[in-house]
């Protein structure tokens, strides 16, 4: 693939980086990556992978915009209230870059769909709301041997690690938050409130991680950094980073007894 005039020009700040140059923006623009959910963490972080030359997005939620969202899910305005978030979330794409090829899927992942809505992936970028779902999507990825960045929000904290539970002696996200979390019900932003900027923090990691994804084996930023995850503290604020382990009877990607 390479990249017209116009595509040059318009990524000149990336390609004159030397961590990810011109090998890297055509990775880049030949990626594939999901968001699941767009929301609080999926709107930001799809705003940026937009920007990065991200060629084809995959934008899956079954929520609509509700007027308590623009406190924090800048890419929708007033005119989308009532709207499906993932067909707006299109739209602004779209009206953003015309070269990338976006799909919006209006519909709740769960055990019984994850494993075709991941399939193809480069990546896949959840920042769903639950914890059925976030287990679903990574039990999908190990099956699918598709990576995952994983990014989470509450209040003033967050986190966001890469995973790749199908690769050898890497954890998925099973591993982190164990089996006790196969459930619908866990806290809300409506519940516990959070800042609207820390979305944005959030989201822009994820997309960093994402990228590092898309990156890997062909510019200098493709470190995944497998299972490391940064852990926000946004009141202090501090960034510190703590190691996953892989666990070996973890009921995704764990090694079958015998």
């Amino acid at each position: 693939m390479a990249l017209t005039p116009d595509r040059l020009e318009r990524f000149a700040r990336h390609i004159v980086l030397p961590e990810i140059g011109g090998a890297g923006q055509v990775a880049l623009a030949a990626a594939h990556v999901v968001v699941v959910g767009c929301g609080g963490i999926g709107s930001p972080a799809l705003q940026y992978l937009a920007a990065a030359g991200i060629g084809r997005l995959t934008l899956i939620d079954d929520d609509a915009v509700e007027a308590s969202n623009l406190q924090r899910q800048t890419i929708f305005r007033e005119t989308d209230l009532g709207r499906g978030k993932a067909d707006a979330a299109a739209d602004w794409v779209r009206h953003f870059d015309l070269a990338i090829a976006v799909h919006a899927r209006s519909l709740r992942v769960d055990r019984s769909n994850a494993a075709d809505l991941v399939a193809g992936a480069t990546v896949v970028l959840d920042g769903c709301d639950n914890f059925a779902t976030r287990l679903a999507v990574s039990d999908a990825c190990v099956a699918a041997g598709v990576p995952l960045t994983s990014a989470a929000l509450g209040r003033f904290q967050g986190q966001v690690g890469n995973f790749a539970g199908h690769l050898p002696g890497q954890a998925c996200y099973r591993c982190w938050v164990g089996d006790a979390f196969d459930a619908e019900d866990c806290d809300t932003c409506a519940a516990d409130g959070v800042l609207g900027a820390m979305a944005g923090i959030v989201g822009s990691l994820g997309a960093m991680q994402a990228i590092r994804v898309a990156l890997t084996g062909q510019a200098a930023l493709g470190d995944p950094q497998w299972g490391q995850l940064q852990l926000y503290e946004g009141l202090v604020p501090s960034l510190r980073t703590i190691r996953v382990p892989k666990d070996r009877d973890c009921a995704a990607c764990g090694t079958p007894a015998g």
